[in-house]
């Protein structure tokens, strides 16, 4: 059975919810804590994951209520998504909007749910909860989410 290939067909803002909420690879990354230098604007992900953020599967244990728990948690939208430098560059709503295909990996490009790919490209089972951490060390924990996906 061939899926639906929608995001080549539509626009961001076409999308349905559940389209949208399709597209998402639930890699986690976008729920790591970030860092950014004053000085260049340079981004540093982290190993430490928001407090919401399920370490073993990447899903947000509220998705409903994040915004009330977490309030700096942002709330991607088709019309935030350019002004986000932050985000993954394997990230399959970036990928979409820069026009680029989506990885081999992505959930919507695989037949069936495939748990060690998932694992292999997500934060899954190699991040710390914020709340497992002394914040003022943070630096301690940068992260090369890229690198450590080649290896």
């Amino acid at each position: 059975m061939k899926k639906d290939k929608f995001w080549i067909n539509k626009k961001l803002t076409e999308l349905s919810h559940s389209e949208w909420e399709a597209l998402c690879d639930n890699c986690g990354k976008c729920c790591v804590i970030k860092l950014q230098n004053e000085k260049n604007n340079e981004i540093f992900y982290t190993n430490i994951s928001c407090k919401l953020l399920d370490t073993d599967n990447c899903k947000c244990m509220d998705y409903p209520n994040r915004k009330k728990i977490v309030p700096d948690c942002v709330k991607l939208t088709p019309n935030n998504l350019s002004q986000l430098n932050w985000m993954p560059n394997t990230c399959a709503y970036k990928l979409v909007n820069e026009g680029k295909k989506l990885p081999s990996w992505h959930p919507l490009m695989q037949e069936e749910y495939d748990k060690k790919t998932h694992e292999k490209y997500s934060v899954a089972k190699k991040v710390i909860s914020e709340d497992e951490i002394n914040m003022e060390n943070i630096t301690d924990y940068i992260y090369d989410w890229d690198k450590k996906v080649k290896e």
